[in-house]
């Protein structure tokens, strides 16, 4: 009988697994040789075992781990198989959309280092046409305006334990922007109205719902200062009430970069104080274009 069966080396060998592996699985029993040598206790195999070892290959493959193929074999229930690659395929779901979501942040990540390379200096004001963006937030627990930036600390911090526990990564909280109502911000009430971050359409759920700041003209500056950002904003409104344009919607300061790894001291953040803008259109070039297309 011995001559027409395979010792584990020949067993190994013939199914590219190593010797260890073939003696964890008679271990736990997953699969046990066809007959052991009582005096030298080596293993041999029948090579109809192959089937076996394909199965638990197989098995493998789809996830599943040896605790549970070893249950399946002792069980014999078709039922538990299919519910086990149930959950195999909604783990693998939300794998996928963990790596989705990283791969997304390292494209922000590389595009905000790209738009600091190629931002206009601090100070520079400009006209923006700024794509439609989804954002995430809570409102401002207090007016961190009022404080040194201790205060945007703590609401930082909460936002952070909100993200957390709506089970966003922690990876979206370094693309944070704040907020002051159009109202506040036209009678120069610097009061801190919603922290959020931005993130893409993809995050919505049934238990998450994402915000929409709409596309449209934005007139911003650009600044690397913290505590600038109240200065600057002053900037900015004056910039649009002496060009006439009209306030269209609540501010926003974007954080579009952050390089902590030069200065363990403070933020050093890279900011974009924007607001949307409408304008008056000419009355006589809007009325030719009208009876054109009339």
């Amino acid at each position: 009988m011995k001559e027409e069966l395979l010792s584990i080396g020949k067993m190994a060998k013939l199914n590219r697994v190593s010797i260890p592996t073939l003696r964890l699985y008679d271990e736990i029993g997953l699969l046990k040789p066809r007959y052991v040598d009582p005096d030298s206790g080596y293993r041999y195999y029948d090579i109809h075992q192959n089937a076996r070892l394909d199965m638990i290959a197989y098995m493998k493959e789809l996830g599943m781990s040896l605790s549970e193929i070893a249950d399946a074999f002792q069980k014999e229930d078709l039922d538990m198989i299919e519910s086990l690659l149930v959950q195999k395929s909604e783990q693998i779901h939300e794998q996928m959309r963990q790596l989705k979501a990283r791969h997304d942040a390292v494209d922000r990540a590389i595009m905000s280092i790209e738009r600091y390379r190629k931002s206009p200096s601090t100070g520079t004001i400009s006209l923006e046409f700024i794509d439609q963006r989804y954002i995430w937030g809570i409102p401002c627990s207090s007016n961190f305006y009022n404080s040194d930036i201790s205060g945007y600390e703590k609401v930082l911090l909460e936002l952070r334990a909100a993200l957390e526990k709506n089970e966003f990564r922690q990876i979206h909280s370094y693309n944070v922007g704040t907020s002051i109502t159009k109202e506040d911000f036209i009678h120069e009430r610097f009061v801190a109205n919603q922290i959020f971050i931005f993130t893409n359409r993809h995050e919505q759920n049934s238990y998450v719902h994402l915000q929409v700041v709409e596309s449209g003209m934005y007139a911003c500056i650009y600044l690397d200062r913290y505590d600038d950002e109240i200065a600057y904003a002053k900037k900015l409104k004056q910039f649009c009430e002496e060009h006439h344009y009209q306030i269209a919607g609540d501010y926003i300061c974007e954080i579009m970069t952050e390089f902590n790894v030069f200065d363990s001291e403070q933020r050093s953040m890279f900011m974009r104080l924007q607001i949307p803008v409408s304008f008056t259109k000419d009355k006589k070039f809007t009325n030719s274009i009208d009876s054109h297309l009339g």
